[in-house]
C-alpha cells in the first residue's frame, strides 16, 4: 500500500520484501525509458538499428562486471525503448543475508541498476543527446533452471517478436 513518508506519498517498492538482493542468485531486469520512447534505435529485419545512445547503453550494460566484479552478465537483448537482461551475482563469500529494505543500497541489485543508468545518463547529458530513463526498473528473482531457461528464451526471442 502505498504511504506517506515525511508526509509526502511514497511508491510501496515491488520488490520482495523478504529478499537479500545482494545474495547470490539470477535477476531478470527491465529497463525502460522514460514514456517508452525508442532512443536505442529500431527494429530493422527482427535486429535492433542502433542509434548513438543504444550503442553507448550495450557498452555499459556489458561493462557492469568491471564495476561490479560479483555480477556475471548472463542473456541480455536491447530493444528501441527497453533492456531485458540477466544478471547473476557470485556473492559465495556473502554470510550476513540482508532482506530487502528502504534507505541506502550498495553492493547489491538496485546499486548496479543505478549505476549503469547514471553511466548512460551521463553519457547522453555530455554528448548532448535527447535521453531519459523511466524511474524505476522492473526486476524478478529467478529461482529454479526452468524459469532461467524461459527467461533467456524469452531474452532471445523479442527482437524477432517486436511488431513491425
Amino acid at each position: 500500500m502505498d504511504g506517506l513518508y515525511k508526509n509526502k506519498f511514497r511508491i510501496r517498492s515491488s520488490r520482495l520484501s523478504t529478499w537479500d538482493y545482494g545474495s547470490t542468485g539470477y535477476y531478470f531486469i527491465t529497463i525502460c525509458t522514460k514514456g517508452r520512447v525508442p532512443y536505442f534505435g529500431s527494429i530493422v529485419s527482427g535486429r535492433l538499428d542502433e542509434t548513438t545512445i543504444g550503442a553507448y547503453t550495450l557498452r555499459c550494460w556489458k561493462s557492469i562486471p568491471q564495476y561490479h566484479p560479483f555480477a556475471l552478465i548472463d542473456e541480455f537483448i536491447l530493444m528501441p525503448d527497453h533492456l531485458h537482461g540477466i544478471i547473476g551475482f557470485n556473492r559465495l563469500e556473502q554470510t550476513n543475508w540482508q532482506p530487502n529494505k528502504f534507505g541506502p543500497q550498495h553492493d547489491n541489485l538496485a546499486a548496479v541498476v543505478r549505476g549503469f543508468k547514471m553511466a548512460v545518463t551521463s553519457y547522453a547529458k555530455k554528448h548532448t543527446i535527447e535521453f531519459q530513463w523511466q524511474p524505476r526498473y522492473h526486476d524478478h528473482v529467478i529461482r529454479d533452471e526452468g524459469s532461467l531457461k524461459r527467461i533467456r528464451k524469452y531474452i532471445k526471442d523479442n527482437q524477432k517478436n517486436w511488431p513491425m
